[in-house]
């Protein structure tokens, strides 16, 4: 596509030019907008995997205790769990993992992460999530930020049935209580028509809905039906007239209008149509009933779920005082619940193969534990877990030393390891795409996918 096509594209899809028909979310999105997309090139790739849920440990979990544990550490470093076996031979995982470890030869394993910011966890989340690394400059989300996955991948592979592309949950993560939005989870230089859906309500709430893709009551389906008619009259009327501008938005209008008549997407909300003892195992806390709704939304159609495991940054995995109280008594168990009965459900529904899972955050934690038995940041050396989307089984990538502190083998970087999610949707690393003003992108022109992960 040339320049020139480009914003010819664009003329023709302004906000003020879509009629809106819902609001979406807090930040002023409309359905429209939100399901707008445009085709630019980009190079061929293989998809492996249609959908990708984003488990993001939100303040940097400590890899030490749940999947890269150092039993023969000295003891201010080793911890205070003990490894046990998982359904893969010689790979352990911490004792509050067990339901996950079982699910091990199903997962690969990269023991070998690490990048350049350990202070700032915005900057750092930004980095593991785009895989662009701005050094320790912190802040809010910018609208020059590189997208969010899940962004370009509704923009590129925009869903084949009438559902939201891209979705957040539960909460907008700010940076510190009070704080400006951490960014990496917005459409940033692509423009807020591409920003997720944000479900910022509690999905184990009794009273969980959301109303913003509810039909008014007195919108009847053969209503929104007459609409849609109407609809396509006028695009036909205006497209004789030569106006693409209303031919666009029309296009865009129809998709709006189907998702508010679609069942299968007005289902994929509702909680409370699946059985007691599936809402049990994935367990009855925000989180877990997050990660149940991701998987209600894939099998719908939805391409990207991203669940940002805290309110706040420093809110549930920055464990920097009382670091095994917090993963023992509540952090870990609920993590092991929510991930074990996700890949169990995927598996069992045939839908594992094409669904990539990320378990990940934007560091680890210190080998040595502090004087308030917490570990702190530590960016020099962390793991985290991939699962489906044409990853190996039972398979371990890269090593720490012997204190698990920095990558022993295979160093790893967070633009490797976005460019592997990336490769695994189909998306080439190096597409380009443009902003408002014609700029070209290229995604993340400076890592390559980690072909040895691929089955």
């Amino acid at each position: 596509m040339d320049h020139g096509e480009g914003a010819a594209r664009r003329q023709r899809l302004t906000r003020r030019q879509v009629l809106q028909v819902g609001s979406l979310g807090t930040l002023g999105l409309t359905l429209p907008a939100l399901l707008q997309a445009e085709a630019h090139r980009s190079p061929t790739v293989s998809a492996a995997a249609d959908s990708c849920i984003v488990i993001f440990l939100n303040g940097g979990p400590s890899h030490l205790d749940m999947w890269d544990m150092k039993p023969q550490a000295p003891t201010g470093i080793r911890g205070e769990f003990n490894p046990i076996s998982t359904s893969t031979p010689g790979v352990q995982f911490s004792e509050h993992l067990p339901r996950m470890a079982q699910h091990m030869h199903r997962c690969t394993l990269i023991r070998s992460a690490h990048h350049g910011v350990n202070n700032s966890h915005a900057a750092a989340v930004y980095a593991a999530l785009t895989g662009h690394d701005r050094g320790e400059a912190g802040g809010g989300t910018k609208p020059t930020d590189y997208p969010a996955i899940g962004s370009v991948t509704g923009h590129l592979r925009p869903p084949a049935e009438p559902i939201v592309p891209f979705v957040c949950l539960p909460y907008i993560t700010k940076e510190g209580a009070g704080g400006p939005p951490q960014p990496g989870f917005f459409g940033g230089w692509m423009g807020k028509q591409f920003d997720p859906l944000f479900v910022l309500k509690d999905p184990n709430a009794a009273d969980f809905s959301i109303p913003e893709l509810t039909r008014l009551v007195e919108v009847s389906p053969q209503r929104l039906v007459q609409r849609r008619d109407l609809q396509s009259t006028l695009n036909t009327q205006f497209a004789e007239r030569g106006s693409s501008v209303i031919n666009g938005m029309n296009g865009f209008q129809q998709r709006a209008l189907d998702l508010l008549s679609s069942e299968a997407a007005q289902k994929a909300f509702q909680l409370s149509l699946e059985p007691d003892p599936v809402r049990d195992a994935y367990g009855r806390n925000i989180y877990g009933q997050s990660t149940l709704l991701a998987r209600r939304l894939i099998e719908a159609g939805t391409r990207v779920v991203t669940i940002s495991w805290a309110p706040d940054a420093n809110a549930t995995w920055d464990t920097h005082g009382n670091n095994f109280v917090s993963l023992k008594g509540r952090l870990l168990p609920q993590l092991d619940m929510a991930v074990s009965s996700l890949l169990q459900d995927l598996a069992d529904r045939s839908l594992l193969k094409r669904t990539l899972v990320c378990v990940m955050g934007e560091f680890g934690r210190t080998p040595k534990i502090n004087a308030g038995a917490g570990r702190d940041h530590w960016n020099f050396g962390y793991s985290l877990l991939l699962a489906g989307g044409g990853m190996k089984g039972g398979y371990v990538y890269g090593s720490s030393d012997k204190i698990g502190g920095e990558p022993a083998s295979d160093p790893v970087v967070p633009a490797e390891i976005v460019a592997t999610i990336y490769q695994s949707l189909g998306i080439s690393p190096i597409s380009e795409l443009y902003d408002s003003t014609n700029r070209p992108y290229t995604l993340v022109p400076w890592g390559e996918s980690i072909d040895r992960l691929f089955a």
